[in-house]
Order: C-alpha cells, then structure tokens, then sequence
C-alpha cells in the first residue's frame, strides 16, 4: 500500500494518498501534510546514489516514499525537472572552500535561487497528480496557485508553472520589501496564466492572508460553484515543495563522499540560512532517512525568532519589531515550516501542535513542553547574525576564499563558523549573488545598511550594478535570466491591501479574467 499523508493538527479523519497532498498543499483545518512513514536508506545505499545522473537519485528517493505514481512516470517527471534549465550538469554543485568547509550551490536553476530545486519538479507533479485523480474520477475542477513569497518563491513558482495547463498562478509579495531584481523578476514574468500582486505590508502579512484565504470554506465554495477552480499552494507548506529539497541534502552526502572530501560514515553537520523553516526541515528528513548529517545549524539574520525559539522553547512575536535586512527571503517572522518540525518532535502529537498554533494566531506566542524541547536542542543550534556583520562576512570570504556569496549564504556562512565544532559543515547557498547586488555593493565597498549609496550607483539599474560588480570582482557569470530583465517589459504593478477581503476580490478578478 502507498505511503500515506497525515495532517499535524489531526483534522483529516483519514489519510490521503501523495497525490492528493500535492494538490490540496494544505490539510483541512489548516495543518501541514506529513508522510505516515519516513523511508530508511543505508549507507550503502546513500552512497550509490552518487553514481547516478541527479534526475535518477531524485527519482530514487521519491520511490522509497513510496508514492501512488507509476515509476516510469517518476522517472519522466523528473527527466524534465532536472534537466537543460538548469547551468550546471551537477544541478547543484558542491564547492569546498577548505577541507571542511563545502557550500552546496542551490542556485543553478532559471530563477537563480534554490527554490527552483523544488518548483521545477513540484509543478510537474502537481499536473500528474491532478490527471491521476481525475483518471480515478476525483477532480473534476481546475486549480489556482496561490503564493505568497519574500522574494524567491514567487519568481520560481511563476516560471515553474507558466502555461501549465489548467492552473493558473497568482502570487504575493511585500510592496517594497524585495530586491530590484526580484521585483523585476516577477514584474516582467512570461505567461498567460500569471498574475502578481505587491502587498501592502511585510511577508508576514502576505502569507496570513494567503493563509486566510485558504482557510474561508465560504470562498472555496464560491471558486467551486462559480468557477470550478480549487485553491493550492507552492509554498513549502505543500510536501510537495518539501520533498524535493529532502532529496538535495541526501545526495550532497553521497557526492561528498565520492569526490573524496568525506569519509563514508563520517559526520556531516549542516547550515542553513533560515526564514520559513522548509529548508532546514528538509535537512532534518534527510537525517531521519539515514544520511549522517549531525547537528543541524539554524542561521537567523536579525529577525532572530528563530534563534531565540531554538535557544529558549519559547516563540514570540507578540512584541517583535519586523526588521527590513539585506537578505530579504530570511525577513519572516511566522515560520509555518517549523509546525511539521515540532510534530516530528513531540512524537507527532497533534493535540499540542493544534494548541500552540492557536496561542500563535490568538497570543502571538507559544511556549512547547520540556520534554520537546530536549529534543529540539538534541539536534539544532542556533546564532543570528546582524545586517553589519553579514555584509562584512561577503567581503571577507571574497577577499579570503575568492567566492563571493549572496547576502543569505553569508548568514549561514558566518553562522556555520560561530557554532562549528569537529564534524565538517555543509552550508546551503541559497541563491546567486547577481540576485542581490546592491547589498553586494554595500558589502564590497563598506557602505553599511541605511547610509546612502553614491549618486552615480543609485542610478543604475540592477543589472548595470551587477555587471560592475562582476567587473570589479573578476565573478563574471551572471546568470542569463538575470542580464536580461532590463531588456523586458514590466507587466505586473498592482499594489492590493492585505486584507483577506482585498485578496479574495483580487484573486477573483483574475480567475474572471483568466476563464473570459
């Protein structure tokens, strides 16, 4: 029997099937979707995967969760996820920066971030998913993608699911809370099934109402009666999105190993710079699947929740200023991720989980019990590093190590050398520095957050300041999706309140323009 999905809150009365995780993204009554079982792979068999092309040692991983899909269908779907978008053969190439420091590059895909390593495989399935489901005569309706993004998602959900047929996509963002080339990476997105609407508002009011949205069974009727549209989700509440980046810290094991930079059984801890805790989750499965990964490094940037929760037991926001930093998709302080976390922490009690994330919405704060938070210690640390010292971390390492990180990757590099011991560190680089020049900038000529960059400077476009940037450092690749955005039209400037009325009206005006 297939692998069955269960929800942390333990609304669902019965489990459902992959497929119908991947399309619902989000469990009735507002929990996330978690596999019954988490398959268990030897050494050996991790260390086979190395000698596979990255398609297959996905598709091997999807396999062992055992999924209701045919396996000849994984294998195609992942021949296309992973395949010529991508600009490197290795799809993320592991670059060692000393013999054990390595930085897994999660930023080869058309998007230059890592959430392409998910959202070029999660449409994919999401399409066979619902084809499977109509086949068995379940689905009779089609789908509108619903995202809200600090920066990064948006952009690679938008590409992953262009044109796919009968879903259509709209997506999120903080209205001044992105990079110039993130906004413009959205802004000028192709497609005729894509909307993207700026947000009054930080991520945190985006991914509320979204959620929101998701929750008003009132509207869900409305899309179904009127429209015959269902809402989904690409964010990393779907398991569908999670999944892929399980498979990523699996494999960066094996290849380690075989490139001779780990010995096979050896301990690797890993750092990840963290925002909505999907990342670092995924690490945590891939622990639990049998890779030797040790402790797991929590890199926060200053909005340290985080770090503080990981430190303390205790989630806080109730009077927690939201900060605007120069690594923007790690600017969250609702980390909706850490819910699948702490299931898998407290022995998958769904009780507790209902009752802390009720404190959450209501009190804005939750404190879990002692024996679960012995746990969290037994396999997290955590430090956060503030804007200063990130921008310094991206001069320094160019300086010392000739490798220039974005603004994010030098949270967790710096992270990662705060809190090391013994065991060797991987740190996840999530996305191209070319995403992110002007914090570049800043951090190359030691100009520090708030002080004005010189006039000469503020009137460049990005993709002018990268290309001075790439001059100046000798990193001359820029990523082809980026030198091009100056060169496409803007298409996308609407700005809405973050209301849940004002996204529903939104959402509802698109799908009437969409079906017109």
């Amino acid at each position: 029997m297939a692998n069955c999905y269960i929800d942390t809150r333990g609304c669902c009365t019965q489990p459902v099937p992959f497929t119908q995780a991947v399309v619902d993204g989000l469990a009735t009554g507002g929990g996330l979707y978690v596999p019954e079982r988490i398959p268990h792979f030897s050494l050996q068999e991790i260390l086979d995967l190395a000698k596979l092309p990255y398609a297959q040692r996905a598709a091997t991983i999807y396999k062992a969760f055992d999924i209701d899909m045919p396996d000849e269908l994984v294998d195609s779907l992942m021949e296309g996820a992973y395949g010529k978008q991508f600009d490197s053969e290795s799809i993320c190439p592991i670059t060692s920066l000393d013999e054990n420091t390595h930085i897994l590059e999660l930023w080869h895909g058309p998007t230059s971030a890592f959430k392409d390593m998910a959202l070029q495989c999660l449409p994919r399935f999401f399409s066979a998913s619902a084809q499977l489901l109509r086949d068995r005569g379940e689905l009779d309706h089609e789908f509108m993608i619903l995202v809200a993004t600090s920066g990064d998602t948006g952009k690679a959900a938008l590409e992953g699911f262009r044109d796919v047929p009968g879903v259509s996509i709209g997506v999120m963002y903080p209205d001044g809370g992105v990079s110039d080339i993130q906004f413009k990476q959205m802004a000028t997105q192709r497609g005729n099934n894509v909307q993207v609407w700026g947000v009054h508002g930080n991520f945190d009011d985006c991914q509320t109402g979204a959620k929101a949205v998701f929750g008003d069974a009132d509207f869900a009727e409305t899309l179904q009666n009127d429209f015959r549209i269902a809402l989904s989700s690409a964010n990393s509440i779907n398991w569908g999105r999670l999944l892929p980046q399980v498979v990523y810290y699996v494999q960066a094991y094996a290849q380690l190993v075989a490139d001779g930079k780990l010995q096979a059984g050896q301990t690797l801890d890993v750092c990840v710079p963290t925002g909505n805790f999907g990342n670092i989750l995924a690490a945590y499965y891939a622990k639990q699947m049998g890779t030797p990964i040790g402790t797991l490094l929590c890199a926060s940037n200053t909005n340290r929740v985080l770090t503080d929760f990981i430190n303390t037991g205790i989630y806080d926001i109730s009077d927690r200023e939201f900060v605007l930093t120069p690594s923007p998709s790690m600017d969250i302080l609702v980390s909706s991720n850490l819910e699948r976390q702490l299931f898998e922490l407290s022995g998958r009690n769904a009780q507790a989980i209902a009752e802390w994330m009720a404190q959450l919405k209501q009190l804005k704060r939750f404190q879990i019990d002692d024996e679960t938070f012995a746990k969290v210690k037994e396999v997290f640390r955590s430090d956060s590093v503030n804007s200063e010292q990130c921008l310094a971390t991206i001069k320094q390492v160019l300086q010392e190590k000739n490798y220039l990180l974005d603004p994010h990757s030098a949270v967790a590099y710096q992270v990662a050398q705060n809190l090391r011991g013994e065991n060797p560190v991987l740190v996840a680089s999530t996305a191209h520095w070319a995403k992110f020049g002007v914090n570049v900038y800043r951090a190359l000529h030691d100009i520090l957050p708030g002080e004005s960059l010189p006039a000469e400077i503020e009137a460049l476009s990005g993709c002018q300041l990268n290309q001075l940037i790439a001059e100046e450092t000798g990193c001359s690749h820029i990523p082809a999706g980026l030198a091009e955005l100056d060169s496409l039209p803007i298409r996308f400037t609407t700005v809405i309140n973050r209301t849940t009325e004002d996204i529903q009206q939104a959402t509802i005006a698109f799908i009437r323009e969409q079906q017109a």
